[in-house]
């Protein structure tokens, strides 16, 4: 066997999508070789997809000629060869527009090949004492979703090196189905909790309705339960996004409040998280603007310090720094949300068409997010792939008050603006009967980052007008 000794570390794209070979350095001398198999920091950093091995397996074959395959299993495989050599053929058996499409390639000690989740891996060995090394990123189960091509499939027609007549084959191998009678194996699934509220409701819009794309509620899935590792087989799932919040702000001032705000705002994304980071999916997550007190004089920033001012804004800011503790995790931090059903905006429409003429918030400022922006910027986020962290995603334009809002409402619904009066949050509040939680007066954040991943969030004026109409 001849090895190509001193490559440098590259990874090469193939027609496959998320299938790339490896050229991986091999040092020799008289003694034997050495190389790296998997070096994690160095291979990631060469583009390759961290993903988490759980188990090395390694299947020694004797004699050449031996082939096996096709399997195509629910977890990401990354194969190289320790002796010998292989002809390996990969066959995308996922759902999409590659199903079907192939990629062949030998294989030596100085090559290795990245399989992800669902394309169908086989080989046959071209030198004796042939040693095939595989490491997967999830243990064998028999609930996971599994998909199996015939090696002679004429489709996919694999030009195998040795005829597939001549070779040792198990039977179990050959009585696979053609590609036709194949069921690809479905995309990894997206959980939403919270799939009543506001949010929730925009995301299925988003969404859509697709075997592998979950809407939980919480009579569906308790985030608060402290068997949540267990609720789901977690590995089955890529995303999960998470729009269940407690959001009555004044309340989680009583104690009672505090204590289901902790629970929901806090404990639950905790959990999460810890999931998330356990099984390589990625959290999406739902913060606000109240983690900052309001007191900047400018647009907040991602990084500006939290300071929140009461148990809402408290609870916030703790699922924040719980959220980014899963590795790969995108916070959305966000302000004055309008959606379907009870909301700031339907509310000053009723008062408005009722002949009702309402006091308003003048001295807090900020701008309107409309939830299917909100999850607009969600699924943007998922699909395009951008950095993992924190992003501000709200309406963009101007910055308003809750007043100047309202005498918006009043205008664009034939009303005259002018019966909407202008008063300070003490004032609002002067006779409240029951907790009011401090407001940020500044509830502008800085979309430059968000801007920047290609999303571009549409003025909230514009948004509120549509709205409206709608």
């Amino acid at each position: 066997m001849s090895i190509a000794f001193g490559k440098t570390l590259t990874v090469t794209d193939t027609p496959i999508p998320g299938l790339v070979v490896l050229d991986l350095p091999v040092h020799g001398d008289s003694r034997g070789w050495f190389k790296e198999n998997w070096q994690r920091e160095k291979m990631t950093a060469a583009g390759l997809p961290d993903f988490g091995p759980v188990q090395n397996n390694i299947s020694f074959n004797d004699a050449v000629g031996t082939t096996r395959g096709i399997h195509a299993e629910p977890w990401d495989k990354y194969v190289s060869v320790a002796t010998g050599r292989i002809f390996g053929a990969w066959v995308d058996l996922r759902e999409g527009p590659t199903f079907g499409a192939v990629f062949t390639i030998e294989l030596d000690p100085s090559k290795a090949i990245f399989v992800p989740r669902g394309v169908g891996n086989s080989y046959q060995t071209l030198e004796p004492d042939t040693a095939y090394v595989y490491l997967v990123n999830d243990h064998w189960s028999p609930d996971a979703e599994y998909a199996f091509l015939n090696l002679a499939d004429e489709t996919a027609a694999i030009d195998w090196p040795i005829r597939l007549a001549d070779v040792e084959i198990s039977d179990k191998d050959k009585n696979h189905p053609r590609l036709a009678q194949v069921t690809p194996i479905p995309p990894k699934k997206i959980l939403v909790t919270g799939a009543d509220g506001q949010l929730g409701r925009a995301l299925r819009r988003r969404l859509g309705e697709h075997p592998h794309i979950e809407y939980a509620t919480r009579g569906a899935l308790d985030l608060t339960s402290a068997d949540l590792d267990t609720a789901r087989r977690w590995r089955d799932y890529g995303a999960i996004v998470n729009a269940a919040a407690y959001t009555a702000v004044d309340a989680a001032e009583s104690p009672d409040g505090r204590a289901a705000a902790w629970a929901v705002n806090a404990t639950a994304v905790a959990r999460l998280a810890a999931v998330a980071a356990e099984h390589g999916i990625t959290l999406v997550h739902i913060s606000s603007d109240y983690v900052f007190d309001g007191e900047s004089d400018r647009p907040y920033l991602e990084d500006d310090p939290l300071a929140p001012l009461g148990v809402y804004g408290q609870t916030k800011a703790a699922g924040d720094l719980a959220a980014v503790t899963a590795p790969r995790h995108y916070v959305l931090r966000t302000s004055w949300v309008i959606g379907e059903g009870k909301n700031f905006v339907s509310t000053m429409r009723s008062l408005a068409e009722r002949g009702i003429d309402p006091s308003v918030v003048d001295d807090q400022m900020g701008r309107l997010t409309f939830t299917d922006d909100l999850a607009a910027a969600a699924v943007h986020l998922l699909e395009s792939r951008a950095a993992y962290g924190v992003y501000n995603v709200t309406g963009s334009g101007e910055r308003r008050s809750w007043a100047d809002i309202a005498r918006e409402v009043f205008r664009l619904t034939g009303h005259d603006p002018d019966r909407v009066t202008g008063v300070s949050t003490e004032q609002y509040f002067a006779n409240a009967t029951g907790p009011v939680a401090p407001r940020p007066r500044n509830s502008t954040l800085d979309l430059s980052k968000i801007t920047a991943t290609g999303f571009s969030p549409r003025d909230h004026m514009e948004s509120l007008a549509e709205y409206l109409a709608d």
